[in-house]
């Protein structure tokens, strides 16, 4: 994806275009225009067939974005994750803002990315739905990954999506918890103290029992390896599991919760 960009800033520069200008000729804020030339966006094969009939080339952008790999479609931020779930025995992830990616239905995952700022176009949110459903196949593989999941509860109550989404969302959790392997627990919102208020976080352990946390903030991400560091988020995660509901009494409140939706 960067070699791409990098494509797309060196066919503009011979153009004489700035990001600006390149923008308003293919439909795209400048910002676009930047994430692209710096490999954070990919580049959409509608948009290409545009840039290469404003840049003058004769076809390149257009045949980069339909052979650009599957791994390339997904923002760059989010890659280090992916590799480490396909390799990892073991996840905890503790989610505060939405319901983890490994536990959405396509609609809910549809909410999300169509919540995003910038705004993806209508082919991005195609690619990053179908990315983020074939990662949930480390919940079902031969040799299951132990999974560990603390919810936060306001987000089980938050009709991303609308009331029906929620619903089948709900219905779809109530479902993986009983996947073997997988552990949901829910932290109430009436709990008076809180470990984690700095927000999600993932922690994985690999086939070689290394121990790796991964951070998201608003512009990226951090895969931290640094054992000091790892061993507070584990303490962390030790806590939110204490707190939250079991996950009989998690099934409990699911089933409580589509009642009442």
């Amino acid at each position: 994806m960067r070699m791409v960009g990098e494509q797309v800033a060196v066919g503009r520069v011979a153009k004489g275009l700035t990001q600006r200008q390149l923008g308003k000729e293919v439909g795209l804020q400048e910002e676009s225009i930047a994430s692209i030339e710096q490999g954070r966006r990919p580049l959409m094969p509608d948009v290409a067939e545009v840039m290469d009939r404003v840049l003058g080339l004769p076809g390149l952008l257009t045949v980069a974005a339909h052979k650009m790999p599957q791994i390339d479609v997904i923002p760059p931020w989010a890659e280090p994750l992916m590799k480490l779930e396909k390799k990892a025995q073991a996840l905890s992830s503790y989610q505060n803002q939405v319901i983890p990616g490994l536990l959405q239905t396509e609609a809910y995952a549809e909410a999300v990315f169509r919540s995003r700022i910038p705004i993806y176009t209508e082919g991005e949110i195609a690619d990053q739905i179908a990315a983020r459903i074939e990662r949930q196949a480390v919940l079902r593989r031969e040799n299951p990954l132990l999974a560990s999941f603390v919810i936060w509860e306001p987000v089980l109550r938050c009709p991303l999506g609308g009331p029906e989404v929620l619903r089948d969302q709900l219905r779809h959790l109530l479902a993986c918890s009983r996947l073997p392997g997988v552990m949901i627990q829910v932290l109430l919102a009436s709990d008076v103290t809180h470990p984690a208020l700095d927000g999600p976080f993932v922690l994985l352990e690999t086939p070689n029992h290394e121990h790796i946390a991964y951070l998201e903030t608003q512009r990226g991400s951090l895969v931290v390896s640094d054992l000091d560091e790892v061993s507070i988020l584990h303490m962390k995660y030790a806590m939110l599991r204490t707190q939250a509901l079991n996950p009989d009494d998690t099934r409990d409140l699911l089933t409580r919760l589509l009642g009442d939706t």
